[in-house]
């Protein structure tokens, strides 16, 4: 595929997504995607075959960037030190850093967005989802589990729950941060979790008053 059309897709993508974060996928309708994204039909239709393709694409591209972003975010904190803890620690301070530079409102998570409409989408579209946020457990599960080989938490805990605890922590961020209008409310949510995971393994946290 040329140059051109490799615009044109991820322009439509963009735009698509854009507009689903904001109206819902039912709410969504090709021709505003044509219209806002100055597409032609015949464009669109080169593209995609119609709106379940381009459900799929959606999210591949949207787990995608998601992953490369954590990615980015966690081999910068690998870098800044080698303490397992203090890693994953570091991760959440560069993401809050991250989410304060926006300069406007978290537009939302796609695949959040698109659970809310299951009934919408084929099971290849619901798998890739599936899909998603196991990779998005293993990758802070992969962590924690280094953290733990060398801290021992005070409270029996499950590495997956609480890797899983990351994501529902963001999503629940993210929703207060648009319901607020605020980014500080995702912020807020990023650094309890953080807390959270400093008073289960880190020893210099004491609880006396």
């Amino acid at each position: 595929m040329n140059t051109r059309a490799n615009s044109s897709r991820e322009r439509i993508l963009t735009v698509a997504e854009s507009i689903i974060l904001q109206k819902g996928y039912t709410g969504t309708n090709i021709e505003e995607i044509l219209d806002k994204a100055a597409i032609t039909k015949g464009g669109f239709f080169y593209h995609f075959n119609g709106k379940g393709e381009l459900a799929r694409a959606l999210v591949e591209r949207y787990i995608e960037h998601d992953r490369a972003v954590f990615m980015e975010l966690l081999e910068r904190a690998d870098s800044l030190s080698e303490d397992p803890l203090q890693r994953a620690l570091i991760f959440l301070n560069l993401f809050s850093e991250m989410v304060s530079g926006m300069n406007a409102t978290h537009p939302g998570c796609l695949v959040a967005a698109f659970t809310y409409e299951l009934q919408q989408f084929d099971e290849d579209v619901r798998k890739r989802m599936e899909v998603g946020v196991m990779e998005w457990r293993r990758l802070v599960a992969e962590r924690l589990h280094l953290v733990m080989e060398r801290y021992k938490p005070r409270l029996d805990v499950s590495v997956d729950v609480l890797a899983d605890m990351f994501t529902s922590t963001l999503e629940g961020g993210i929703i207060l941060a648009r319901v607020l209008d605020n980014n500080q409310a995702l912020i807020d949510q990023v650094q309890a979790y953080r807390t959270h995971l400093r008073l289960i393994f880190d020893p210099s946290v004491s609880f006396e008053k």
